[in-house]
């Protein structure tokens, strides 16, 4: 079975469009190259934590596309300490002589510059993703800065709080729950939250909350809450899936599940499953597990001279790819599709999920 987030309208609507840029088989180029006796790279990916869920997917995309090209892999795992992530990156740069593709979920947008730094310098070929300086631009560093890929943070921030006014019935209240303030993407969804939050004028936005993206720091503020604002709100909007099943099992352990609309951000399976149950509103996915291969992919076709960086244009080196929202229309079958079936690899086409450029301010 397809997972509905490879079928989306979106991707079939762009085929044409990117024809011209050519479909690129990369596992096979990959096998042939390194069986020719190219160089072997190690593949890299910085993630914040494996006990997140989200995460989890990312680096099992990693290892599987790593085992189907047939190298070496690594995980560095921030645990939201700047510091750790870059100094991880640098040691693996110093270890392997700068012999590496690095794909890489920057812990903070400053965090980024010392990062494609110290990749480049070392020539590494570095991907990025969700966080990086409004300034810092790939096509301003050189090739080996392949390309940075986000979402677009303020459209599914604004689409999860609309679909969390309208199980509220257009009016009441509403709590928020944001993450870690100078994160790119906490910034973007929060400004999604406010734009829909200003055309629903029958709803007020009682409180917004920084849960830094932790189930556990959601679960603490929404008690808090309770005592707070009592019988006062009717839905809590979340900016990712971690904070909304900390708020959802809040609300369980004061016998309130079902009883407030809450929307999460990321797609992840206790989330998804959640819509099914009727107990979350909303999510989005971006499929971390292919996040954690195509984060790779690229930036490997690259070093091996099959995508030529500095004549892809801006539009393809700072790019949005396509998330799929997930609601009671469609979340028993997404779960089957994403969460029952196998993960499948879905990197052949480089350009299959792109979603446009990042409009540069």
């Amino acid at each position: 079975m397809t997972p509905l987030s490879r079928l989306a309208p979106t991707r079939r609507a762009f085929l044409g469009s990117l024809a011209s840029a050519g479909v690129l088989a990369t596992v096979p180029f990959a096998r042939q190259a390194f069986a020719q006796g190219a160089e072997k790279p190690l593949l890299v990916n910085s993630i914040r934590s494996l006990s997140n869920p989200y995460h989890a997917a990312w680096n099992a995309g990693g290892e599987a596309y790593a085992k189907s090209v047939g190298l070496d892999y690594v995980t560095l795992v921030t645990e939201g300490d700047s510091e750790k992530g870059v100094a991880d990156i640098r040691g693996i740069l110093a270890r392997t002589g700068g012999n590496a593709v690095v794909n890489v979920d920057p812990n903070d947008a400053a965090d980024a510059r010392p990062i494609v730094e110290a990749c480049v310098d070392a020539g590494a070929h570095v991907f990025t993703q969700w966080n990086k300086p409004a300034d810092l631009h790939p096509w301003d560093v050189g090739p080996n800065y392949v390309a940075h890929m986000s979402f677009n943070g303020e459209q599914y921030g604004r689409v999860t709080a609309e679909k969390v006014i309208e199980a509220m019935g257009g009016k009441g209240g509403l709590l928020a729950l944001g993450g870690i303030l100078s994160n790119t993407v906490a910034i973007q969804r929060r400004a999604g939250l406010e734009e829909a939050v200003k055309a629903a004028p029958d709803v007020e936005l009682l409180d917004y909350q920084v849960g830094d993206w932790q189930a556990s720091k959601a679960y603490d503020i929404v008690n808090t809450w309770l005592t707070r604002f009592p019988s006062q709100f009717q839905g809590i909007w979340c900016a990712n899936d971690d904070m909304a099943i900390g708020a959802l099992e809040a609300l369980r352990m004061n016998a309130m599940s079902g009883q407030v609309a809450i929307s999460g951000i990321d797609g992840i399976e206790t989330a998804v499953q959640a819509v099914v149950d009727g107990e979350l509103v909303t999510t989005v996915s971006w499929d971390p597990f292919w996040q954690g291969s195509y984060g790779l992919a690229l930036p490997l076709m690259a070093r091996l001279g099959k995508v030529d960086v500095e004549t892809l244009g801006k539009d393809k080196r700072e790019f949005y790819a396509e998330g799929v929202v997930v609601d009671d229309g469609n979340a028993a079958e997404f779960f089957e599709a994403n969460f029952v079936a196998e993960p499948e690899l879905d990197v052949d086409d480089l350009w299959s999920r792109y979603a446009g450029p990042i409009e540069q301010s």
